[in-house]
């Protein structure tokens, strides 16, 4: 019964709310990518100076 309630007293985002989310997520996803990427590449040139 609780869960009815919780689900009644939602209300669904509207479409500039989700865009920017996906915007935000998007970002943080490309962020962690790039960090990640900078990383390998920077020992990946430090080993190959061996």
């Amino acid at each position: 019964m609780n869960m009815k309630n919780t689900i009644k007293l939602t209300k669904k985002s509207d479409k500039d709310v989700y865009v920017q989310h996906l915007r935000l997520v998007l970002f943080g996803i490309g962020v962690v990518g790039a960090l990640g990427f900078g990383i390998q590449f920077v020992f990946s040139v430090l080993t190959v100076g061996r």
